[in-house]
């Protein structure tokens, strides 16, 4: 594609390439969701954290940066409700709004939206770009869920934070670096 065509790109997200219909917003936030559930699956327990380590982190940043804000926002928020209501597709097939982890969820629905905000914006057009989205998406997550996680636990700040945040930094840092490397590569496909 040649250069005089990139700016028609600007302030779209990838979901934005596709045909636009009511259908397609749809499918997009139902397979949003789904796909959320889905990576949720792959959960590893976390000794002595309520906590697992799942894919579910990685699903939801990459729903938000491909949808974008709104959609981003939709999809997640479904998947919340849709859990809260028995679907069993959060970690280990859970559902329900009572585990100590439910705050990570409420984290999740706030970071899919900045980082569809911030992909509207060009975020993922970069590697640098998009990992700095990523590392901020999953502070929101943090900030969100490792204080609720004290709250419905009653540990103390730092026992919350050290079985809530430190276990997952190392995989945080690996989600990010795929995200970095997959994001700006599709970019770069869809504008030859």
């Amino acid at each position: 594609m040649s250069t005089a065509a990139a700016p028609a790109r600007t302030g779209q997200v990838l979901a934005d390439l596709l045909p636009a219909s009511r259908v397609r917003d749809i499918a997009l936030v139902a397979g949003g969701a789904a796909l959320t559930g889905l990576a949720a699956q792959i959960s590893v327990p976390v000794p002595g954290s309520p906590v697992p380590v799942t894919g579910q982190t990685l699903a939801v940043l990459l729903v938000g940066t491909a949808l974008g804000a709104g959609r981003g926002f939709l999809s997640l928020a479904l998947y919340a409700l849709a859990g809260m209501a028995g679907v069993p597709w959060f970690a280990q097939g859970t559902s329900g709004a009572t585990a100590p982890s439910f705050g990570y969820i409420l984290g999740m629905i706030l970071a899919a939206t900045v980082v569809g905000a911030l992909a509207r914006r060009g975020a993922d057009r970069t590697a640098l770009r998009t990992v700095g989205a990523m590392l901020l998406g999953e502070a929101i997550i943090y900030a969100v869920g490792v204080p609720y996680l004290a709250l419905a636990t009653g540990m103390s700040a730092s026992a919350a934070i050290a079985a809530g945040l430190v276990p997952f930094l190392v995989g945080d840092a690996v989600k990010a670096a795929l995200a970095m490397g997959a994001l700006p590569t599709a970019w770069k496909l869809l504008d030859r």
